[in-house]
């Protein structure tokens, strides 16, 4: 099992490798495999790519995001214009459905809310907008609208990780209540348990995924 030492070391030289991470301005600490990642960027998009290079990291059972986006005066812009851009972005966006999806700007902070009706299109409405300058965070609102029976949902999900090679070999049960998904089990890796995650937000009127995996060598849940 990699030590924390190591893994600290493993996620600052990944945070230095990153394309578009300055880490000059982010501190690390490793604590029983929990990464948490402390200080500054510049954008949104920043923040995103620091947070995705350290999931690629094995060993990370767990991930706390407490860096701050602080904006450089270049890239202040006022919350209507934020807004306009946001909605020509998703207009813009062949994955979002027209005139579902409504924008709300308050202090740099965008704010996502409507209906959809698979979870790609609420996930390609978030990463239309959450590059945009100005955007300091995403408030992701939008509902995904249940379409199948519960039964059916859960076979397909279960059936989509034994064809999964992470997952093949995983005893991950699958709850299905209204739409809400509830995965439980153990996973060898950080990888596997956001593997699981998506896998299940890719079935048809999923709205919402509680991922109660924990990663191996860990009595405690690994939380987002």
């Amino acid at each position: 099992m990699k030590s924390d030492r190591k893994l600290q070391i493993d996620v600052l030289d990944e945070l230095g490798w990153a394309p578009g991470v300055d880490a000059r301005d982010i501190g690390v600490t490793v604590k029983d495999g929990v990464v948490t990642l402390e200080g500054t960027v510049d954008s949104l998009a920043e923040k995103w790519a620091a947070e995705e290079a350290v999931k690629r990291l094995p060993g990370v059972r767990a991930l706390a995001m407490d860096v701050v986006v602080e904006l450089p005066g270049s890239a202040e812009r006022s919350d209507a214009d934020i807004a306009r851009a946001a909605e020509n972005a998703l207009e813009w966006n062949s994955s979002v459905p027209r005139d579902r999806i409504k924008v709300i700007a308050n202090n740099h902070f965008l704010t996502l809310e409507g209906e959809v009706d698979w979870e790609f299109q609420r996930s390609s409405a978030e990463r239309a907008v959450r590059n945009l300058t100005g955007v300091t965070g995403v408030i992701n609102d939008i509902t995904v609208k249940p379409s199948m029976a519960p039964a059916e949902v859960r076979e397909k999900i279960e059936a989509a990780f034994k064809r999964n090679a992470l997952l093949a070999k995983t005893q991950i049960t699958v709850r299905i209540d209204e739409g809400k998904v509830t995965l439980k089990g153990r996973v060898s890796s950080w990888a596997a348990r956001e593997t699981a995650e998506r896998t299940a937000w890719a079935a048809a009127g999923v709205c919402q995924v509680n991922n109660d995996i924990t990663v191996s060598n860990g009595s405690s849940k690994a939380r987002r």
